[in-house]
């Protein structure tokens, strides 16, 4: 398993479920695609020898072309914001949420520092795509690793980066090729979704329209994981033509200390 680590924390991110991913990957494939990246957990335990990965959030993707292509002048933006931060953390926190940075660097510097002093590591945007998660109580909150930022770049010299809907993977992925969906989960609850990801959400029509995607890839002859929440729902979506594995999940980032623990997760294939 490589070093390299997710340098960003998700909802719902997989570095715990990464065995149950590995058991059922693929020996050998093509390219590895990850439509939803996220934190991009299973991509940096493959270590593939191609990648496309690829996110609706725009300034995720320029974290990650940060991290790729600036490694060194992306963590001393960050050293500067660990400081500043460090001094006055509350103005400097609403300061930095409210900004709307331009160059790839910054934006890539305000995602990863917002994701790591705000409420519990949650990334959700209003309608307009704003960021509106308040601060989080973190006394001492370590925004990067500098080994592990040199080794994610290191990783991620194979990839080829998009901002983009999870539904144009199906104009590259060929028979042999491996694609990963890590979608938002059905909620199990009205109030456990943490679908606004993006603006606009991720809902039950973009829910069935992944899993005829999924289908379409599989007849093609691409190989397909999916992971989802353990619900009668994903139950009901994917009963015909997948395998559904019932796996155990431990969650840490909810907005309610009740919800994290261990979960009911399916790994799809």
């Amino acid at each position: 398993m490589s070093t390299a680590r997710p340098f960003v924390k998700c909802a719902g991110g997989k570095a715990r479920l990464v065995p149950e991913l590995l058991a059922r990957a693929p020996k050998t494939f093509g390219a590895y695609h990850e439509p939803f990246v996220g934190g991009g957990a299973l991509f940096f335990a493959l270590r593939p020898r191609r990648a496309f990965l690829s996110d609706a959030n725009p300034d995720l993707i320029a974290a990650y072309e940060a991290v790729r292509d600036r490694p060194k002048a992306l963590a001393e933006r960050l050293e500067t914001l660990a400081e500043t931060h460090a001094a006055d953390p509350k103005s400097t926190y609403y300061q930095i949420r409210s900004e709307r940075p331009r160059s790839g660097l910054h934006r890539a510097a305000r995602l990863i520092y917002l994701n790591k002093t705000c409420f519990n590591g949650l990334w959700r945007v209003n309608s307009k795509g704003e960021f509106n998660v308040p601060i989080g109580d973190y006394k001492r909150p370590t925004l990067f690793d500098a080994f592990n930022l040199g080794a994610c770049s290191t990783a991620l010299n194979v990839a080829t980066l998009n901002a983009e809907d999870f539904r144009r993977v199906a104009d590259r992925a060929i028979a042999g090729d491996l694609v990963y969906f890590d979608p938002p989960y059905v909620p199990l609850s009205e109030t456990s979704s943490f679908a606004s990801y993006a603006a606009g959400g991720f809902g039950p029509q973009d829910q069935a329209d992944l899993r005829d995607l999924a289908l379409v890839l599989k007849r093609r002859g691409v190989h397909v994981l999916l992971s989802n929440s353990g619900c009668e729902e994903v139950e009901r979506l994917y009963s015909k033509d997948f395998q559904i594995h019932k796996v155990k999940a431990r969650r840490s980032i909810n907005s309610k200390k009740a919800g994290r623990g261990a979960v009911v997760e399916y790994v799809i294939s």
